[in-house]
């Protein structure tokens, strides 16, 4: 700050700008009220369908949501301008007044017209003239002052660009009280990366315990994460973790500090996800520069692991940003194909052995496949995991795969996606735990994946109202693994530690499911509205994939609570809008409702009988002590279901929108609630007559139960629509076991049909 600016500053400038910024945040308050409560919520409430449902409701949604980050923006930035204009007012009284009491003893201050100043003592007064220490100590208090002047001045401006370079497009949701809290995050960014910028060899315990405090603290502030990840770079950031976890390099933190490197490794992460989504220079270069290191050694000519086996194992916490996740996942699999030939042979570069350094301190695998926590990423990322799993992996011209895909019993050469080549062909590397059992850590990774790019929401949480419905590239994914599964489902079954995010999946597409079971048929659009894109699945399909999902006791679980929350919101959206479904116009209105309520409880009876069947043929496999394992993953699973019908979504089935949603508005949602309750109680009481629902390994059970739930889901609905349809409520079990024997004869004829004649194929 030089000595003339601050002493002759005249703020009325900055007093405008710091007056006008206070209107702006009283304005844009009052539009994010209006956004949120007039256009995003009356969105929420609105009834939509086709690319309404797609695009412009989601379009709404942020929308509303720029005008958020607009009002915390500018509410930011007039706190950081109050605070100067404010601290810089302050330091010229200071300076002022300093230089008011150097008068009085007959010192001057005076500008040399550089920016600087000269302090002199006056001569020939009376009393004595002063001495140098009085000179010495004016001159210093004066260049303190205008030091802290010039720190303010220059923090707020950093802050400033900071904030401004963190969207490219839009405004940014970094938020901060005043400007010290953002230039404290800043200043502690670029202290921690100064540290971690050193040798890993050199550092110290104190540096490890500093790092690792100072990640936690600030993981998801926006200006610190961005400058932490620019000011450490790529390369150092590799350099870092593989050396800390390398006892070669550095043993004494490997000694004190092992137990924390999980931590560490999800601060990190944490912190690095955050970066990713700034749109500042130095973080696009971070990108396309993690990118370019990924199929390199760390250590160059010296080997070490490659950047991405590093860097993967960073991605499996946090949200990064969707182009930066599909670019890295673009660069991942063309590796993937230059080390394998195409999917040929095995991959040896990512085998873990004694060798090998660990690089994932979360969960067991040692983290050497980069895909695993490349996977594990994309389960953070749905947008990202869409796109790429719907990405070629390698052409017709180049596989090394062949097919039979006409069925003229020649196979031929195939393209694949990365989807197929994930989930069907690679060769995955073997590790083992501590316990000497084989880790799946990768595959399981590879599910939650596809949990999150088919539902458009990150695996393990729950649709809100705010989730797009289902896109086309979605329902596309759901066709090829239903497909995939129905080809070979030993895909799944060999692999049964997939089948809850399988289930999960299910459970989010039940109105496609439903129509698929109930193709054909006049009508059947109306009986199961969608608001987004349907995935057309053959009954084929769908019946081999839900029999195998009902093999495992998680899947089954999914499964069956998704089927009764929409069965039984559906039957309450019918019930509430009885002329909705007008399958034949020879019948009157009370006739076609029974027709449709006839054919969902029918339905329902299906996929009950076809997971019911999954079920009865592992406790054949494995006896009754897996009904145990069925039991409590129903009981586990009602605290999602019911959380889930809780927030207004039924699963699968969005009561005024959502993923694979009913395009109207007006369900109260507590139906479903009841049936679910019905259903986790009856499952953790002895099987009896008097349980809603009836668990047992005989398919017997199973029919019994879903009778008796599909006429309680009938009455609750009927309750809690207002109108009370007792003839109705009084067939529906009757048609849920006439759905429950079509799937007697679904598995008769696509899996003990199919199996019997290749039986007798292969004794000719």
């Amino acid at each position: 700050m030089d000595f003339d600016a601050l002493y002759h500053a005249k703020f009325k400038l900055l007093d405008d700008a710091v007056g006008d910024w206070g209107l702006l945040v009283g304005n844009l308050e009052k539009l994010e009220t209006q956004a949120e409560d007039g256009l995003h919520k009356a969105a929420n409430k609105a009834n939509w369908a086709g690319m309404n449902a797609r695009v412009t409701k989601e379009f709404i949604g942020k929308t509303a949501g720029e005008f958020a980050d607009a009002h915390t923006q500018a509410k930011t930035i007039h706190s950081i301008l109050a605070d100067t204009v404010g601290e810089l007012k302050g330091y010229q009284e200071d300076l002022k007044n300093a230089i008011g009491r150097g008068q009085k003893k007959h010192l001057t201050v005076t500008s040399t017209g550089d920016g600087g100043f000269t302090v002199r003592a006056a001569k020939g007064h009376t009393p004595p003239e002063p001495d140098q220490s009085e000179v010495t100590a004016l001159r210093d208090e004066t260049q303190k002052i205008l030091d802290k002047a010039t720190e303010s001045d220059s923090s707020a401006s950093k802050v400033l660009k900071a904030i401004a370079d963190q969207s490219e497009f839009g405004f940014s949701d970094a938020k901060y009280k005043n400007r010290d809290e953002a230039a404290a995050a800043i200043k502690a960014a670029e202290e921690l990366a100064k540290i971690a910028k050193r040798n890993p060899e050199d550092l110290t315990v104190k540096d490890f315990d500093r790092i690792n405090a100072g990640l936690k603290k600030y993981k998801n502030d926006e200006l610190f994460s961005e400058r932490f990840a620019t000011t450490l770079g790529p390369q150092k950031t590799m350099e870092f973790w593989a050396g800390i976890n390398d006892p070669g390099v550095n043993w004494e933190i490997g000694r004190d500090r092992l137990n924390q490197f999980d931590d560490l490794q999800r601060n990190l992460g944490m912190t690095l996800a955050h970066a990713s989504q700034s749109d500042s220079t130095a973080m696009d270069n971070w990108r396309r520069n993690v990118i370019a290191l990924g199929d390199k050694p760390i250590h160059g000519d010296r080997g070490g692991p490659m950047g991405f086996q590093v860097m993967s194992n960073l991605m499996r916490t946090g949200d990064y940003d969707d182009q930066f996740m599909k670019d890295y996942g673009t660069k991942l699999m063309a590796t993937e194909r230059k080390l394998t030939g195409n999917g040929e042979h095995n991959n040896t570069a990512w085998q873990h052995s004694a060798a090998t350094q660990t690089l994932n301190r979360i969960g067991d695998d040692s983290g050497s496949d980069p895909l695993t926590g490349y996977l594990k990423g994309l389960s953070n990322s749905p947008h990202a995991a869409t796109d790429f799993f719907s990405e070629e992996y390698v052409s017709k011209e180049d596989s090394p795969f062949e097919r039979d895909t006409d069925g003229n019993g020649y196979k031929g050469k195939v393209a694949l996606s990365n989807f197929q080549y994930l989930f069907e062909e690679r060769e995955w590397p073997q590790e083992t735990g501590s316990d000497g059992d084989s880790l799946n850590t990768g595959k399981n990774n590879l599910a939650l994946a596809l949990e999150a790019a088919t539902t458009g929401h990150p695996a393990g949480e729950f649709p809100t109202k705010d989730t797009p419905v289902h896109s086309a590239g979605q329902a596309k994914l759901v066709e090829s693994i239903f497909a995939s599964v129905s080809e070979n489902p030993e895909r799944l079954s060999k692999n049964s530690y997939m089948s809850d995010s399988m289930g999960q999946i299910s459970a989010e597409f039940m109105p496609d499911i439903h129509r698929g079971l109930h193709a054909g048929d006049v009508g059947e659009r109306q009986l199961f509205p969608n608001a987004g894109s349907t995935a057309e699945l053959k009954e084929k399909d769908i019946t081999r994939f839900l029999y195998t999902v009902g093999r495992n006791p998680e899947g089954y679980a999914a499964v069956n609570l998704g089927q009764a929350s929409y069965t039984t919101q559906l039957m309450q959206h019918h019930f509430q809008n009885p002329d909705l479904y007008a399958a034949d116009s020879h019948f009157d209105q009370d006739q076609r409702l029974q027709k449709g309520i006839s054919g969902i409880a029918r339905t329902a009876g299906t996929i009950e009988g076809l997971i019911g069947g999954g079920r009865a043929f592992e406790g054949e496999l494995e006896g009754g002590a897996k009904d145990k394992e069925y039991n409590a993953a129903i009981e586990s699973a009602g605290t999602w279901g019911g959380s889930i019908v809780g927030v207004g979504i039924g699963i699968g089935t969005a009561p005024m929108l959502g993923p694979g949603g009913i395009a109207t508005a007006g369900l109260a949602g507590t139906a479903a609630s009841e049936i679910i309750s019905s259903i986790t109680d009856g499952s953790m009481q002895d099987s009896s007559g008097e349980v809603i629902y009836r668990n047992g390994t005989h398919v017997e059970d199973t029919k019994h139960s879903t009778y008796a739930m599909v006429e309680e889901a009938a009455r609750k609905a009927g309750e809690n629509s207002g109108h009370r349809y007792p003839l109705i409520e009084a067939s529906v079990g009757t048609d849920s076991q006439s759905g429950f024997s079509d799937a007697g004869r679904n598995v008769d004829d696509y899996i003990d049909g199919e199996g019997k004649a290749k039986e007798l194929e292969e004794e000719d």
